[in-house]
């Protein structure tokens, strides 16, 4: 959304420039403010599309936009010729059209297309809407406006009664030919329909949807881990598709039936998303092609300055966690590279805490003059920790949230930690992994500050 600020109007502009194949969208209202906005930052893209959009519910247009039915339909139209001054490709959505009178909708998007709307997106904005209903509304759209084949029917579906995805479904079973989705399902409120899902059934139903994507399926996991590190919005154990406990069968039945024939309780295998299983695969006299031939399979190709940097990480691992695992090493790799450029690295620390005193802690950073080391105290291992990350970088960060949790099983499991952080103008999300919480603890949040400091220093270059 370009014009909501220069944050996401960078962002966009970014995506545009860097990402080539995909149609990048910008987001932006039918005022002429907002699609300018839209198409600075998304002209650079090798397929842009401006995407825009106005209410059209009663109590939309009633209290929102306190606008009649044909102002609205008026905005519309001056909204998407607008939009098509600048871009051939023109995306139009009627904000909450499963509550919207069908009369209107169908009039509106007809509307929309003779302006020049080249994909015609029905949201369920607010999560209201059921299967069998917006089944009904989407053959409505295709039976009742007239000029519907010259654009693509789209849905957008959000998840505040768990339904989004179900609802997506039959828009497709209906006739759409286009899904907004999002990895992991993150999203406003209780999120969007989750791309994984979408995908996943595509390809077990494909005999009862008679559809398909061109979704490459074993990049899914990666992906999921990614966008779940780089938001700081964890995915649930028993999360479809990318969960911990997706391929886990705990029922005594249901082991003996999986190693029996694993088509009897598994409807998809582990590899269809990128997991190749739980089993044992490297350790300690594990050499460093055996790494990289192990990281290649799970999608991931480095160059020989990350292989140097992740396989210094994986020795250490391996001398200190008796088994490693898939996801121990998936974690150590998005823990090692998948970061900003770092200001600071860290080195070591130690920490000695009791229950009767005052923790201390000391650190030991490489940063940008050389080595800094820094103690500190503190309520707590973690507390005097963070206090010590902070008098080596020279700031005051606030933490605003700290969760941890195991990556695999065991008492030597590697421990991931993710924090929110405020400081450098904004508030940053970090990341650490580590067989020792503290060490996790303090990766985690020297990553969040690290992402402080370089925002601040684009911000200088940038000047006022």
């Amino acid at each position: 959304f370009p014009v909501a600020s220069p944050g996401d109007a960078g962002a966009v502009a970014a995506v545009a420039r860097k990402v080539k194949g995909p149609v990048i969208a910008a987001l932006a209202r039918t005022t002429a403010g907002d699609i300018d906005a839209a198409w600075e930052a998304v002209r650079g893209a090798e397929r842009p599309r401006l995407h825009v959009f106005v209410s059209t519910s009663n109590v939309h247009m009633r209290y929102m936009l306190q606008r009649s039915p044909d102002q609205v339909l008026e905005m519309a139209v001056a909204g998407v010729r607008h939009a098509r001054r600048y871009c051939p490709d023109v995306e139009f959505s009627a904000q909450d059209a499963t509550r919207t009178d069908p009369a209107f909708l169908y009039r509106i998007l007809s509307a929309a297309i003779e302006a020049g709307a080249t994909t015609i997106n029905v949201p369920d904005t607010v999560g209201y809407t059921t299967p069998g209903e917006f089944y009904l509304l989407l053959r409505g759209v295709l039976e009742h406006v007239p000029n519907i084949e010259r654009a693509v029917l789209s849905v957008h579906c959000h998840n505040d009664l768990g339904l989004a995805v179900a609802n997506c479904l039959a828009a497709l079973q209906a006739g759409a030919r286009q899904v907004e989705c999002t990895v992991n399902g993150i999203g406003e409120r209780a999120g969007n329909a989750a791309l994984e899902e979408l995908v996943m059934a595509l390809k077990v139903r494909g005999d009862c949807l008679k559809l398909a994507s061109a979704v490459a399926t074993h990049h899914i996991h990666r992906i999921s881990r990614l966008v779940a590190s780089l938001t700081g919005m964890r995915v649930q154990p028993n999360k479809a598709i990318v969960g911990a406990n997706a391929f886990a069968h705990e029922s005594g039945i249901h082991q003996d039936g999986v190693l029996k024939e694993r088509t009897t309780y598994e409807i998809m295998r582990p590899q269809d998303i990128g997991l190749t299983g739980g089993s044992l695969v490297l350790g300690k006299h594990s050499g460093r092609h055996a790494l990289r031939e192990h990281l290649s399979a799970a999608g991931f190709q480095l160059d020989d300055h990350e292989l140097s940097r992740v396989f210094t990480r994986f020795k250490e691992l391996a001398d200190r966690k008796k088994e490693l695992t898939d996801r121990d090493i998936l974690a150590l790799v998005e823990d090692e590279l998948m970061v900003p450029t770092e200001v600071f690295r860290f080195e070591g620390f130690q920490v000695v805490s009791g229950s009767q005193a005052l923790s201390t802690a000391t650190v030991h950073l490489a940063g940008p003059g050389g080595a800094v080391c820094e103690a500190a105290v503190g309520q707590g291992p973690v507390d005097a920790l963070y206090r010590a990350i902070d008098r080596a970088v020279g700031g005051n960060h606030d933490l605003l949230e700290y969760s941890l949790q195991a990556v695999t099983a065991g008492k030597d499991a590697l421990g991931e930690v993710t924090v929110r952080v405020q400081g450098g103008g904004g508030v940053h999300t970090g990341r650490g992994v580590s067989p020792d919480i503290l060490e996790a603890s303090a990766r985690a949040y020297l990553a969040a500050v690290n992402k402080g400091l370089a925002a601040e220093a684009v911000k200088e270059e940038e000047g006022p």
